[in-house]
């Protein structure tokens, strides 16, 4: 499809705002035109008070400068849209930030063509809200905290671990993780000389940032560290299955909150299964329907074997039904 002159430069306003630097012979290519009009559309774009770097030579170019009289983002149809579906998602997990979205999506749906304007009001329009609980972490919060990972400035912050105690803990923060509706700061734990996570939802008061420090490199393992710093290792009553079947073909058929699943050889995984008590430990051993064999666990086995009986008593036939 041949871009009108008007879309075309809009198409590459955009394309110069996503990211830090492109080739002309890119560029051309993204608009279907020939470099010499890549040339003259940047003069033009220019011309209206976007501040274009060119660079000629090996590795030359076209980048956006950084320029006060800078013009408005433009946004394609595709991003439009996809704004207005996150601010409205963001709003049900993160605390703070309705009001600011509701007056950026007023704006943005003043500004939509009414064609982009379906399109983002569809999944609203059509949404029931069902009960999720209160945000569980506010924006103001994140902020903070990911402002100290950026910065790489110490943070040291009261905080309420998972059986109730609360400590202060002085840290070097790395990265924010979300899993589910949680949100999760990695960082280098000064006190205990380790990596910990730290369940944000559970920072009291607002943590006051200190001295910067030097970068840390980022373990190769932080997803996998996390993972089991969330899902299992925070837990006393614990179990490790053995089934067949690798990580990746596991994954697709077990619940995500099930447990961690670890390889052990290229034919089998571990999956290690935590829980508040042996109840629920036996409750999520039974959710796994694929067959397994119980490598280890915390509980006797006559606790386990007490628990299965408990729950075998609820379905019981009674006296009237055995006789109907």
């Amino acid at each position: 499809m041949v871009l009108s002159t008007s879309a075309r430069l809009l198409r590459l306003a955009s394309l110069l705002q996503s990211r830090r630097h492109w080739s002309g012979t890119a560029l051309s290519d993204e608009l279907g035109v020939d470099t010499r009009t890549i040339r003259r559309d940047v003069d033009r774009l220019r011309e209206l008070g976007y501040p274009v770097d060119a660079s000629s030579g090996v590795g030359g170019g076209y980048a956006l400068g950084r320029g006060a009289d800078l013009p408005p983002l433009v946004l394609d149809d595709d991003e439009a849209v996809a704004l207005a579906l996150a601010l409205r998602a963001a709003t049900a997990h993160v605390g703070g930030i309705e009001d600011t979205a509701l007056r950026l999506l007023g704006k943005l749906d003043q500004l939509m063509p009414t064609r982009l304007r379906r399109r983002s009001t569809a999944l609203h329009a059509v949404t029931l809200s069902l009960r999720t609980g209160p945000p569980l972490v506010a924006a103001e919060l994140l902020q903070t905290l990911a402002t100290a990972c950026r910065d790489c400035r110490t943070l040291a912050f009261d905080y309420r671990k998972h059986d109730g105690t609360s400590g202060r803990r002085e840290v070097q923060p790395l990265r924010l993780a979300n899993f589910g509706r949680r949100w999760y700061l990695v960082a280098w734990d000064t006190g205990r000389d380790d990596w910990r996570s730290f369940r944000v939802d559970r920072i009291q008061g607002t943590p006051r940032t200190g001295a910067a420090f030097p970068a840390r490199a980022v373990p190769p393992d932080v997803a996998q560290r996390l993972e089991r710093g969330i899902a299992y290792a925070p837990f006393t009553c614990r179990a490790t299955l053995r089934l067949a079947g690798s990580v990746s073909e596991l994954e697709a058929v077990l619940p995500l909150w099930c447990g961690i699943l670890e390889a052990e050889t290229p034919t089998h995984s571990l999956l290690r299964i935590g829980a508040e008590s042996l109840d629920t430990l036996v409750s999520q051993i039974q959710l796994v329907t694929l067959p397994a064999t119980l490598v280890e666990c915390t509980e006797p086995v006559p606790d386990i074997q007490r628990a299965l009986t408990r729950t075998a008593a609820l379905f019981q036939p009674t006296t009237a039904s055995a006789g109907a």
